[in-house]
């Protein structure tokens, strides 16, 4: 899912769509119906977050839910299901060209959430290449290769304007601390 921002980019209103018939659903549900629809192969299904703990296509679900949630367009009646709420069949019923974050932004209690979980100055400072499409771990881990990035370029641009001495020194060192050629004197 190389190209998931641009072949999810509905995802929000494909959610609705889904809870169109009024009926409860799971995000079991959901994450079945939603792969159909949007002909995702066994592949692009598989295809895990940066950090290998989740799929990328079931946390986009995810934080569909919660986003479409916290916009009081479905409710969760209890744990691990949820429905469409009035507002949502309202929206539905309107047809919009697009339901994204943007739009979701015309709702009040939206608006809350989206203040209460804003990052502060420096950090956003430090995610502003990141896509709007990206779920808040995407974005973490985006930030977090970024910073790993400028570190190793900072690191090497430091050891460079070093003297030889100083480079041989700390390439002993190093290799003393991984375990090879003994002791510095040894390694030396």
């Amino acid at each position: 899912m190389t190209d998931g921002n641009s072949r999810l980019s509905n995802l929000h209103a494909a959610f609705l769509q889904h809870l169109a018939d009024g009926y409860e659903h799971t995000l079991r549900d959901a994450d079945e119906h939603l792969a159909e629809h949007f002909r995702l192969t066994p592949a692009e299904r598989a295809q895990l977050l940066p950090s290998g703990q989740q799929g990328i296509f079931k946390n986009r679900i995810a934080w569909a839910r919660t986003y479409l949630k916290k916009a009081a367009l479905l409710e969760s009646p209890k744990r691990g299901v949820f429905k469409l709420t009035a507002r949502g069949a309202q929206v539905l019923a309107s047809n919009p060209a697009r339901i994204d974050m943007k739009f979701l932004e015309q709702f009040p209690e939206y608006l809350v959430f989206k203040e209460i979980s804003r990052p502060g100055k420096d950090t956003e400072q430090s995610t502003e290449d990141v896509s709007p499409q990206a779920t808040p771990e995407e974005a973490i881990e985006l930030a977090y290769q970024g910073l790993r990035e400028q570190l190793a370029q900072e690191l090497l641009a430091r050891i460079l304007s070093c003297s030889p001495t100083f480079f041989e020194q700390l390439v002993v060192e190093l290799l003393v601390k991984m375990g090879y050629g003994g002791s510095r004197k040894d390694a030396g």
